[in-house]
């Protein structure tokens, strides 16, 4: 009997490798919100943020093609495309975030944005929330909590609860943004009472991994006042709602109302062509290169920045981010017309949207959702989940989404849900 492709992987990349769904599945092409598997079945892609623009999109395609042909290489030597890109990419921005280090990852982002704080402040205590994700370096996977590091957090680590849309911190929506702050405020001053000081806060400005509750602009203003005073640094990781994905803004940190110092950027930013990035105000970047010896070899090489100015003349030229504010609104609306015991709340911005699954008591139900999940799937609409119980759908299409698109995954989530037990 010939090996499966299962087996070859699992025998050849080893075991424990990360695939989505009890029958994972098989895909071969792409194109648009549109993938196939290997036995030619097409499904509705509503997870995928890394092909932003849409999968396999011709512009993108041609202009890494056109510009492998001509020249890749490293950043020591000149060329035009990584500051023209530059250039462009901090007009996006407001404030003073000015300058740009181009990497491949939003690990290898937010493992420099960490450094930027330590490289301002003399300091190394970093603080984030308990159930984020900021990446795999040794530095940044330290602050994930689904699989904590051996041996323990390091010394200079601190986690503080995230903010919740339906159990909030204190017990209500109206007072959860102080509560947040002063979980702040008892880890900085925890920080420097051990002696280690406090160099940075860094979260998602979504709170994309903690389940993107539903908060209001401002809710960072009390973190930010808390973390000012105490000399931090501020990161913005942006690898999930940046490049337009809430629709309103092209940024999550300007959603929310917060000011960064330090904002990364990874996945969508070249429709899955590997190039990420970190932005900076200038004299936190000045603060890093004087501090590190830091060069990276293929962050910003000419193919890469080819296809990342591609994804922003799509952007511009389709009016994505537009698209997303617009679909994403039609598309929540249709979701909240559904209706099943188990929903306790529908909620989301521009084309990031989800249905949370909880019980009696509002006890989170993870094998509710999964089972959802895979009903959807063998409907032929890819989902996932996300949260601190994995009892919240994620739904996060490629932005060239329609309303068509939109009506054919409520329609069918509506079916799904229909057929399932309260």
């Amino acid at each position: 009997m010939s090996e499966s492709l299962l087996q070859r992987r699992a025998r050849l990349l080893g075991p424990n490798m990360p695939t989505f769904y009890a029958d994972p599945v098989h895909i071969v092409r792409g194109q648009g919100v549109w993938l196939w598997d290997a036995e030619g079945r097409k499904y509705l892609d509503c997870y995928n943020n890394v092909p932003h623009v849409g999968h396999c999109h011709p512009k993108v395609v041609e202009a890494i093609c056109a510009q492998a042909g001509v020249l890749n290489t490293h950043t020591r030597y000149l060329h035009e495309g990584i500051v023209d890109y530059a250039d462009r990419l901090v007009g996006k921005f407001s404030g003073e975030l000015e300058t740009v280090i181009m990497v491949c990852t939003g690990s290898e982002a937010n493992d420099i944005a960490l450094r930027m704080g330590q490289a301002v402040t003399g300091k190394t205590g970093v603080i984030a929330t308990d159930n984020t994700y900021h990446g795999n370096t040794t530095a940044v996977s330290q602050l994930s909590s689904k699989k904590p590091p051996i041996g323990g957090y390091a010394p200079n680590v601190r986690r503080v609860p995230s903010p919740d849309s339906v159990r909030p911190l204190g017990g209500s929506m109206e007072g959860q943004a102080e509560v947040f702050a002063g979980h702040v405020a008892r880890a900085i001053d925890e920080l420097e009472e051990a002696g280690i000081g406090f160099a940075s806060l860094i979260l998602c400005p979504f709170f994309a991994n903690e389940g993107f509750p539903d908060l209001p602009h401002g809710f960072l203003d009390p973190t930010v006042e808390v973390v000012r005073r105490a000399g931090g640094v501020i990161i913005a990781d942006e690898v999930q709602p940046g490049f337009g994905r809430t629709g309103s803004h092209w940024w999550g940190h300007e959603r929310i109302g917060l000011a960064p110092d330090v904002v990364t950027l990874g996945k969508p930013m070249g429709n899955g062509h590997p190039v990420a990035a970190v932005v900076a105000k200038p004299e936190v970047t000045a603060a890093f290169r004087e501090a590190f010896g830091y060069f990276n070899t293929f962050g910003g090489n000419p193919v890469s920045c080819a296809a990342a100015m591609a994804v922003l003349d799509v952007l511009e030229e389709e009016e994505l981010v537009a698209n997303a504010e617009e679909v994403g609104a039609y598309a929540l609306g249709r979701m909240r017309e559904i209706h099943h015991p188990m929903i306790a709340d529908v909620r989301g911005a521009g084309l990031f949207l989800g249905m949370e699954f909880a019980g009696e008591g509002l006890e989170p139900a993870p094998e509710f959702t999964a089972q959802v999940v895979e009903a959807m799937k063998a409907r032929g609409i890819l989902l996932n989940r996300l949260g601190r119980h994995y009892n919240c759908l994620k739904i996060r299409p490629p932005m060239p989404f329609s309303r068509e698109n939109a009506d054919q995954m409520a329609d069918t989530l509506a079916e799904v849900l229909d057929g399932m037990p309260a």
